[in-house]
């Protein structure tokens, strides 16, 4: 993953880079869940170069379809989102709506971090940006995910989890799910910011953590799914969300952390927590994926006090448990895959307190 203006400051040989933090030097008011935006505006890689033929095929303008089914009015595609919240749809489970009900949705040729939307041109046309403005968020969606990237043509799109949000022109109405899919590299959000098709499966399309920009995936786009998933909100009929931070038994390991997907978290040793540092930059992101922020009040196995975030060199959150920086790692390919602890010394699955696991 190449990241603009960083490449340069920070190769593989710049380890240990002090952060700004929020104060992780040990008092409880430092390990708090983010609040309000979590992603600082980024300057947009908005090229409307890459996306190809990604954005589907037949259609053209604005105003129609090349199915001849008449789109949503225009200022439900293009307007404001509103309220976001999440509605389950068929073969997919809970996705991520605006305040109309239109399915909201990701481009796999974005980033995430820095947040870098690349679909201008017609293919803004046929997956119209979101605004940033007047959004929020309710029930299964975490308000803490919501924040702006800053467009090539200087206006303000807004972002889940980091990925810049779209529409479909071809949903004409609430609840389709018509660009589910589409090119392999469209997808509706889950309400942390994931592809719901991967929550559903309880897997991460391309064996990691589904920000890695650029990958399609593996999915067919149809809605097949492989089972109930192990993680994501359950829409509807009052059941309590799945946690987004959970404390399994490995065998091997003992008590180990998981994310919302069942996949093992992990620490690094040139990462410190006093003073708080990061020491996983530039290529090292190609295979270690920061771990995005939960909600305190989602978590089960794991003291809350203990759940906090640190702001990467990016000015994205990445999460932290007893102030050390966490990790998921490309390598697993599963749900309670540990293959990354013991990697070059240097790496560890985290117990509940945020120690390493004892086993190597």
């Amino acid at each position: 993953m190449v990241y603009q203006g960083h490449r340069e400051m920070f190769t593989a040989a710049a380890a240990a880079v002090l952060l700004l933090t929020t104060g992780c030097m040990g008092g409880e008011e430092s390990r708090t869940s983010p609040a309000g935006n979590s992603v600082k505006p980024a300057g947009g890689a908005d090229s409307g170069k890459g996306y190809g033929s990604g954005y589907g095929s037949g259609y053209g303008e604005a105003g129609g379809s090349g199915s001849g089914d008449a789109p949503a009015g225009g200022a439900a595609r293009t307007g404001p989102a509103g309220r976001l919240t999440a509605r389950d749809v068929p073969d997919l489970g809970p996705v991520v709506t605006d305040a109309a009900g239109l399915t909201l949705y990701r481009f796999d040729k974005d980033t995430d971090r820095p947040p870098a939307p690349t679909c201008a041109g017609d293919c803004a046309k046929a997956w119209p940006p979101v605004p940033a403005g007047d959004a929020s968020a309710t029930g299964a969606v975490d308000g803490g995910l919501l924040g702006e990237v800053v467009r090539s043509d200087g206006t303000r799109q807004l972002t889940l989890s980091g990925w810049p949000v779209y529409r479909y022109a071809k949903d004409t109405k609430p609840g389709e799910a018509k660009g589910e899919g589409v090119g392999g590299t469209w997808h509706a959000f889950a309400p942390d910011g994931r592809k719901a098709v991967d929550k559903k499966g309880g897997t991460e399309a391309g064996g990691g953590s589904g920000t890695d920009p650029g990958k399609a995936g593996t999915e067919s786009g149809s809605g097949e799914t492989g089972g109930a998933g192990t993680g994501g909100n359950q829409g509807g009929g009052g059941e309590k969300a799945s946690p987004g931070l959970s404390v399994v038994r490995n065998p091997r390991l003992g008590g180990i952390l998981t994310d919302a997907a069942g996949m093992t978290l992990y620490r690094f040793d040139k990462d410190s927590a006093w003073p708080m540092r990061i020491g996983c930059v530039g290529a090292c992101l190609d295979t270690w994926k920061p771990a995005e922020p939960v909600d305190k009040a989602n978590v089960s196995g794991v003291s809350p006090g203990l759940v906090g975030t640190v702001k990467r060199p990016d000015g994205s959150l990445q999460l932290t448990i007893d102030c050390w920086p966490v990790y998921r790692f490309t390598g697993d390919k599963k749900p309670g895959d540990t293959t990354g602890h013991g990697k070059q010394g240097l790496w560890w699955a985290v117990t509940d307190t945020g120690k390493k696991a004892s086993a190597a």
